[in-house]
């Protein structure tokens, strides 16, 4: 059983760094969580705050699903976080830098659910998301790192902060995205025309399906299983980006129609 009084504390620490656009530094011991159960104890919280002021969760980000970023973080596991409303986007999309203390993107598939995923008295696999899912894009997340150290950073410290999610940014849906090979589709994500890394959905726990299929489980295990109308980020392909002011962001997954982001 999570400790309420100290998770409470954890909460108000990334709270305040969150809102005096504070540096991320390595979380004092004091402030670590103790464990995964008490990261999205505290992750919950801070969701049920920042929802006054950026909207409901329209969906979920799931972090860590590819090696390229299991490397970058010296994390091995996937990891959730939560997507609100003021910062959901839809391609072509202006976004200000400035909002951010240290903004990064990073190129995924992205998917909005057609129907709910509750707990069906067995986990979830890639054939019960499946049928779940309207339609597929190619997507940017937009992530807010308030300058951390990437291998100073715990997995029970990255979901109690919620998992950097700072925003999305969707392209054009497609609906017939069964006609398409999610795991062969490559991905390839641009600033301002130069290629940044590309990537295939294998990369995604060798399916993005499999990515939807953990989150379904994981959001089921909390008590907040995924609802229809949800826009779910299956993980980048690409190693975190860091655009600057005047950039425009582009990723472009095979089958899908691009999604585009400029940085004013």
């Amino acid at each position: 059983m999570t400790d309420r009084t100290r998770v409470e504390r954890i909460a108000d620490y990334l709270d305040t760094l969150a809102r005096t656009r504070g540096n991320l530094p390595p979380l004092p011991p004091e402030i670590e969580p103790a464990d995964l159960d008490e990261a999205y104890a505290t992750q919950e919280i801070l969701q049920a705050r920042w929802a006054q002021t950026r909207g409901p969760v329209v969906g979920y980000k799931i972090a860590i699903t590819t090696k390229v970023m299991q490397d970058l973080m010296g994390i091995g596991h996937p990891c959730a976080g939560a997507i609100f409303n003021r910062f959901f986007y839809e391609s072509p999309v202006t976004i200000r830098r400035s909002d951010y203390v240290n903004v990064a993107v990073e190129c995924e598939i992205a998917m909005r659910l057609g129907a709910d995923l509750p707990d069906r008295g067995r986990p979830h696999d890639r054939e019960s998301v499946a049928a779940a899912v309207e339609s597929c894009h190619a997507g940017i997340e937009i992530i807010e790192d308030q300058n951390a150290e990437y291998q100073k950073v715990s997995a029970r410290g990255l979901v109690a902060n919620n998992a950097w999610n700072g925003g999305a940014v969707i392209g054009p849906a497609v609906q017939d995205w069964r006609r398409l090979d999610l795991a062969a589709l490559g991905g390839i994500m641009t600033i301002d025309g130069v290629e940044q890394g590309r990537g295939k959905g294998a990369d995604v726990l060798d399916h993005p399906l499999n990515a939807l299929a953990w989150l379904a489980n994981n959001r089921v295990e909390r008590g907040r299983p995924l609802r229809e109308g949800m826009v779910v980020l299956t993980g980048s392909i690409v190693s975190t980006k860091w655009p600057k002011a005047g950039q425009t962001v582009r990723s472009s997954i095979e089958g899908l129609a691009d999604a585009v982001a400029r940085f004013s």
